[in-house]
């Protein structure tokens, strides 16, 4: 995805093995039941629905701190079985998993009633994540009519994988694993790695164990009538000089959980709607963004999504803040100020980087640290550049925040600088790249796969490589810059922008345009030959506004026909083009995000009809994942009657951008337009998708104003009602 590694590292001519070197492997069936996810900061973990981490399976369970597993084997058994599930789930705002479960018959032989017969026993686990440490409650409750012995027992293991092994990347050597620390109460499983650094995992219990090794603990308990027993587990992660301090109980976790939730919400626009699924929908969504949103220096911070992707992803996190900016413009505001940080100032062929360019992403493990993969401070990404300067521009327009534009003005400037130079190395006004690491990204915008850019014969193209959307995005970032430069005062430089824009324009139509596709190429190969498929590329195009207003119609009919639209969303690649595979990455998948964006687009040039119809499918698919959770992705099958989407098999779930899809697909469709320093919100031939009659919109912010809107269906719009208001703020409709 925008998160890089699964793209290649190598030329398109070598073999595929060494091509997919950073590819996310499927080693074997995911299992249809849902895992249970949690995150804080940097660490997630991932459990099976027993609330065990499996050593079999998909292989990406456990629980992970700064890019390494300090946890990957944990099962618990009730004398020597594993219990019966009775259900799993994770609460409504991702604060806690909860597992109930029950025991299978116990004692007795061939002819012999069982001494405890199942379902006898309920055991509950209730498991919270919070600075690095995994919290649970095990209460155990007989319903026996005498006490009952029985044995409780837990096996762990931890393999202090990268989490880059874990995606099935092979590595020559290891470091070594330490001697376990046993001690009355615990365990300490310990790791020195390559880059010297010790890693523990250290395993504490609230009652002391009968028998306790480096590999199993057992609690022989009396269960009595009518009380519970309870035992408390930690699991800390430890990198390091750093050490376990006192840890809070269970219940604290839950509670700062729900404070920091609660923080990334503040301020923000609280929704809701007429329709209780799709209210699901969005509170599970702005539960995810909230789960994985860090705190920095610098702000708040959306990691791009569990399992692969749980750091900061400069892509993603631009187009999170784009997707979320009229709901939780405070989220953009820490992602501009983080990015700006950690702007590149040198020319690092190692790392990708050249003065004025955004970050990609940040990874912490062992392989990073020893440079056996590029990606500690990594800046192979394209898009991230001009990406930023529109986010800043989008920014103000929502908030009339000068003084934060101020502060990023120089970041700004050195990337319109990097645009004109080092991003665009032949000088033809196009952003063009080409790695600069043989072990970096060969691809390096969203669409990051190996094979995602080619020719009509499906022959890869050749670069330095021009994408479409990258152009689209620099005209985005032109047209703000000027924007913002003319607000700081500077109008010459305001006018050389809007020039650039206007030249990038004409010269974008001119060499992307292809009239026998009746749509834009996807990108210009480095004979500035185009590649002449039809992708979904070409409507992030019409989002940035860089098309010409008389292409867009047949640009939507495109994107809309049976061969790019599956009834559950908008296709990556066209069926019937070389390379179509509805199971791939890039290559006929769909990506929420992608449809999010493509919808805002359309919605741009007045097709809010075809928004709808976008928004309709994704909301729609939501229904069949657990949790009302739309994953990174899902394959790209033709819609079928009484059947939903079909998975993606390893995809992020869940994941930051397909998480704030929602909030860009109800903008597209109620044309929201915030103008801040106008002190106006305007609506724009405003649509409402037939599943939701009525949306209520509270604490929406215009600056320093504030509204509260009702918004009703109509037959030919949207019914627009103000029914709260603080400040100067107007609204406009348009129909």
């Amino acid at each position: 995805m925008t998160n890089g590694e699964t793209g290649t590292a190598v030329d398109a001519n070598l073999d595929d093995a060494l091509a997919q070197r950073y590819a996310v492997l499927a080693t074997s069936e995911r299992d249809a039941s849902p895992e249970g996810v949690l995150k804080h900061g940097h660490s997630f973990a991932v459990f099976d629905r027993h609330g065990d981490v499996r050593p079999s399976g998909p292989g990406e369970d456990g629980i992970y701190h700064r890019g390494t597993r300090h946890l990957s084997g944990l099962l618990l058994t009730l004398a020597g079985r594993r219990p019966l599930l009775l259900g799993s789930t994770a609460n409504r705002d991702n604060t806690r998993l909860a597992i109930d479960l029950t025991n299978t018959d116990v004692g007795g032989g061939r002819g012999v009633e069982p001494r405890i017969p199942h379902s006898t026993i309920h055991l509950s686990r209730t498991k919270a994540l919070w600075e690095g440490t995994c919290h649970e409650r095990i209460v155990v409750r007989s319903f026996a009519a005498r006490p009952v012995r029985i044995a409780l027992a837990l096996d762990f293991a931890a393999d202090f994988a990268d989490v880059f092994e874990v995606r099935g990347m092979q590595r020559p050597q290891r470091g070594r694993f330490m001697t376990p620390a046993v001690s009355e109460r615990g365990v300490v499983l310990r790791y020195q790695g390559l880059d010297g650094v010790v890693r523990r995992t250290r395993i504490g219990f609230s009652m002391r164990p009968d028998a306790l090794d480096g590999r199993h603990a057992e609690f022989r308990l009396t269960l009595p009538v009518g009380r519970a027993v309870s035992l408390e587990v930690t699991i800390s992660c430890e990198q390091g000089s750093s050490r376990r301090r006192d840890l809070p109980a269970l219940d604290e976790v839950i509670a700062r959980t729900r404070r920091h939730q609660a923080a990334v919400r503040r301020g923000g626009a609280r929704l809701a709607g007429s329709n209780e699924l799709f209210n699901d929908w969005l509170a599970r969504s702005q539960a995810d963004l909230a789960m994985l949103t860090a705190r920095t220096e610098q702000g708040y911070y959306p990691h791009a999504g569990v399992p692969w992707f749980s750091d900061p992803f400069g892509r993603d996190g631009l187009i999170v803040a784009m997707q979320s900016l009229w709901a939780a413009p405070h989220v953009a505001r820490g992602v501009l100020r983080y990015l700006a940080a950690n702007q590149a100032v040198a020319h690092d062929p190692e790392s990708d980087a050249a003065p004025g360019k955004i970050l990609h992403e940040v990874r912490q493990g062992e392989m990073a640290a020893l440079g056996e993969v590029p990606f500690r401070c990594y800046y192979g990404s394209h898009d991230a550049t001009p990406l930023f300067v529109a986010l800043a521009a989008q920014y103000w327009r929502h908030t009339d925040d000068l003084a934060t534009v101020a502060e990023l003005w120089p970041n700004i400037e050195r990337a319109l600088s990097w645009m004109r130079t080092d991003g665009d190395a032949d000088g033809d006004g196009f952003l063009e790249y080409d790695r600069q690491n043989a072990d970096g990204l060969v691809q390096q915008g969203w669409k990051d796969s190996w094979d995602s850019i080619f020719h009509a014969d499906g022959t890869l193209a050749a670069g330095p490589i021009a994408l479409a959307e990258v152009q689209a995005y620099a005209y985005a970032a032109l047209v703000g810059a000027a924007e913002l430069a003319r607000r700081l005062g500077h109008e010459s430089h305001a006018e050389e922008l809007d020039a650039r824009a206007a030249r990038l324009r004409a010269e974008f139509d001119r060499a992307f345009w292809d009239e026998e596709l009746g749509t834009y190429a996807i990108a210009l190969d480095g004979d500035k030959r185009r590649c002449q498929v039809r992708t979904s590329n070409p409507g992030h195009a019409l989002y940035a506004g860089i098309a010409l207003p008389e292409r867009v119609t047949s640009v939507a009919a495109g994107l809309m026909s049976d061969a790019s639209f599956s009834g559950w969303g908008i296709r990556t690649l066209a069926a019937g083009e070389a390379r179509y595979n509805p199971i791939s990455y890039h290559n006929g998948s769909i990506w929420p995000h992608d449809n999010a964006l493509i919808a805002r687009g359309m919605a741009r040039y007045g097709l809010q009809d075809e928004a709808v119809r976008v928004l309709d499918a994704m909301f729609e698919a939501s229904r069949y994942f657990e949790l009302a959770r739309l994953p990174e992705l899902f394959c790209g099958f033709t819609r079928r009657d009484g059947q939903g989407p079909t998975r993606y098999p390893v995809a992020c779930s869940p994941q930051a951008w397909a998480s704030g899809a929602i909030y860009m697909l109800l903008e597209a469709c109620l044309g929201m337009e915030i103008d801040a320093p106008a002190r106006q919100v305007r609506f724009r031939h405003s649509r409402l998708p037939p599943f939701l009659d009525r949306l209520s919109i509270s604490g929406l912010h215009i600056g320093e104003g504030r509204l509260d809107l009702d918004l009703e269906r109509q037959r030919h719009g949207v019914g627009i009602r103000v029914s709260g208001k603080s400040g100067d703020v107007e609204v406009v409709a348009v129909k």
